[in-house]
């Protein structure tokens, strides 16, 4: 199965948003299937085949989450970031003002969908080709 160092290695070369379709294929190589980012401090959940679960440690200070979801402007904040203008942090401090508690990033069918922190997804966004 995979490490938390492997996954940390990988993760150390996304710059941008643009970078995250190949960060996918390289995670999914590894075998993990899908992992669950939580925003409020960045803390991972990665998940491979048979259930195997390991668990990050907070990456950042907490972050408030938003009661009140923006779709719009969530949105807005990824296309900001897939287009290489913002980094990690900056897009996870976006996500949090638009009331996303967290992202399950999926492998297999190449999707990401952001949640409410009533667990109501807001966006789901298909993972472009590498």
């Amino acid at each position: 199965m995979f490490t938390l160092d492997q996954i940390h290695e990988i993760h150390s070369n996304v710059k941008s948003g643009a970078d995250f379709p190949q960060y996918v294929q390289e995670l999914k190589a590894l075998g993990v299937n899908y992992y669950d980012l939580y925003v409020a401090d960045g803390r991972a959940v990665y998940t491979g085949a048979n259930g195997f679960q390991l668990s990050s440690e907070a990456q950042y200070p907490a972050l408030p989450i938003s009661e009140e979801s923006s779709i719009d402007q969530l949105k807005h904040a990824l296309l900001i970031h897939q287009q290489g203008q913002t980094d990690y942090l900056t897009f996870c401090q976006q996500a949090a003002q638009a009331g996303v508690e967290k992202w399950t990033t999926h492998m297999l069918d190449l999707t990401v969908v952001y949640y409410d922190p009533a667990g109501n997804p807001l966006v789901t966004e298909a993972i472009p080709a590498v």
